[in-house]
């Protein structure tokens, strides 16, 4: 489902200031097509730039976060971890064994949701959700698979 953003543009609409480490640090969140945590970000923005520190990266991060450009999640493995923010809004399923992260739309999920709003008497602007679970079928490695 990724949908590739350019951070790059979107930090000169919000009128941001691009240095050379975050345009780097900005091409390697566009180019993402997981959701990195800052270490996994700093191993990448380094392969272009080995000058940039992790410091600057958590800064950079936290910049982009702020004015709108990164949506940041945590999805239960204790580190937060980063996207583009979408244009459109998905939904997360994650994989509590392997970490791996699926982004879906489900038309039915979402008009549920607005249901219950409506039900509980709100109109719903905006939500999160994400789900985590144990892939079915799973090998184990000894040739049997485990549904858990």
């Amino acid at each position: 489902m990724h949908q590739p953003i350019d951070i790059e543009a979107l930090c000169a609409e919000r009128g941001l200031r691009i240095t050379e480490q975050r345009r780097v640090i900005a091409k390697v969140l566009s180019d993402s097509t997981d959701h990195p945590d800052v270490e996994k970000l700093h191993e990448r923005a380094t392969a272009i730039d080995p000058g940039i520190s992790i410091a600057t990266v958590y800064r950079t991060v936290r910049l982009f976060e702020e004015a709108g450009i990164l949506d940041r999640h945590d999805f239960g493995d204790g580190r937060a971890r980063y996207e583009a923010a979408p244009e459109a809004h998905h939904d997360h399923m994650i994989d509590v064994e392997t970490g791996s992260v699926i982004e879906f739309v489900d038309p039915e999920l979402e008009a549920l949701q607005r249901q219950i709003a409506e039900r509980l008497g709100f109109r719903l602007v905006d939500h999160r959700m994400e789900l985590f679970g144990v892939k079915l079928d799973r090998d184990d490695g000894e040739g049997a698979s485990t549904r858990k």
